[in-house]
């Protein structure tokens, strides 16, 4: 049987690939999207999503009905640039989005 994440990470990079083959600029809402060779991502971060859905399985540990906890949206977003796959596009990155970008992949 094969692992989620490594199906998963498997199909990021099989995008990224077909992305960069097409010469399309290309963006995904994960950061392992621009790891894998895309050309830019913008999601939630998924550490800050990871820790609201422990928050919200502590409180049905203690007792809390799932139909009474609030819907919790992100509030924190991750934007990631793959300056190679840029390049390899023919694109410049303007310096304000490199300045205001969490990664930059060089």
């Amino acid at each position: 049987m094969i692992a989620v994440d490594t199906f998963y990470f498997a199909q990021m990079r099989r995008m990224a690939t077909l992305a960069a083959r097409l010469a399309v600029p290309a963006i995904a809402p994960l950061q392992e999207f621009a790891a894998a060779g895309g050309l830019m991502t913008y999601g939630p971060s998924i550490q800050e999503v990871n820790r609201q859905a422990a928050i919200y399985v502590i409180k049905v540990l203690k007792g809390a009905r799932p139909a009474d906890l609030p819907v919790m949206q992100p509030t924190r977003f991750e934007l990631a640039i793959n300056l190679k796959s840029a390049k390899a596009l023919g694109l410049e990155a303007p310096f304000t989005l490199l300045a205001t970008a969490d990664e930059v992949i060089e």
